[in-house]
């Protein structure tokens, strides 16, 4: 089957990272999936040009409203994947979920990440509370075998052994909306106290490298971190300063969350159960192309 799937593609991003993966998913299915930037167009009109000049049999769009608008009307059957921005933000915008609802009632099936976003779907739109899945993102890591910690610390002018530093990677796009930042006064205070700390900011990835995570304490960290299971949460610079010298004094502690951690992630962001989703999702929209 041949597949439009538009996604908003900014580099380095969420969104980017998924589609990539949602689109290998399909592909290794045999059907041929185009990848769009949903940014790239204006209206619907655009993509029904698209659609027939290309021949797509039908589409995936990640985002409800910034994709599935764009897909509304036209002859060929779709799902959608929700993106954060639509339940968090498009969500209380009142043209905008109007638009939302309407996308829903036209698609074969949208996904959810999260029982939180999916029950947070349900209650805007109840008609479509029979089409929504829950797919948790996909995790598959490939660690660097040559990585060397002491020549990466010499490298970023970190003085000292790999076994003698306490280093917290920070796993976050550098992006505004991640407040990046939001750390860095109470941990340079920390570190003044003691010079052995480090923090590293890194892209976005944790679990599934046996790291004990500390999260802060927002509505997308909390549906995958169980505070003191697979994880601690932080509410502030200040909470997360005790959360971390927590963990460096309590060895048992470590290997508990990272031990659940690791667990967590294979028995719920299985990436071949991801696989397997789509696959499956997607093979609903075959045989259903509109006149």
């Amino acid at each position: 089957m041949r597949l439009l799937f538009l996604a908003v593609l900014r580099p380095h991003t969420g969104n980017a990272v998924t589609a990539g993966r949602v689109r290998d998913h399909l592909e290794a299915a045999g059907h041929v999936c185009v990848l769009k930037d949903a940014f790239d167009f204006e209206s619907p009109s655009e993509i029904s040009d698209l659609i027939d000049a290309e021949n797509f049999e039908a589409a995936l769009a990640l985002h409800l409203y910034r994709g599935g608008r764009l897909l509304q009307g036209h002859r060929i059957p779709y799902g959608i994947i929700f993106g954060g921005t639509d339940l968090n933000e498009d969500v209380n915008q009142g043209e905008k979920n109007k638009v939302m609802g309407k996308v829903l009632e036209e698609a074969r099936f949208a996904v959810a990440f999260t029982e939180s976003m999916k029950e947070t779907a349900q209650k805007q739109w109840p008609h479509a509370k029979g089409k929504i899945y829950v797919q948790s993102q996909g995790i598959a890591t490939a660690p660097n075998s040559t990585f060397n910690w002491n020549t990466f610390l010499q490298r970023s002018e970190i003085n000292g052994s790999a076994d003698n530093l306490r280093v917290f990677l920070l796993i976050c796009g550098l992006r505004q909306v991640k407040d990046p930042l939001f750390l860095v006064d109470a941990f340079s205070e920390w570190h003044q106290e003691e010079p052995c700390v480090y923090m590293v900011i890194v892209g976005p990835e944790a679990m599934n490298l046996e790291v004990p995570v500390l999260a802060r304490n927002i509505t997308g960290n909390a549906a995958l971190v169980t505070h003191g299971v697979t994880g601690l949460l932080f509410s502030n610079p200040q909470e997360f300063i005790q959360q971390a010298k927590r963990l460096v004094s309590d060895p048992e502690l470590e290997k508990e969350i990272v031990a659940n951690g690791r667990e967590y992630v294979r028995r719920c962001h299985s990436w071949h159960v991801e696989r397997d989703t789509y696959q499956h999702l997607v093979q609903t929209l075959q045989g259903s192309t509109k006149e």
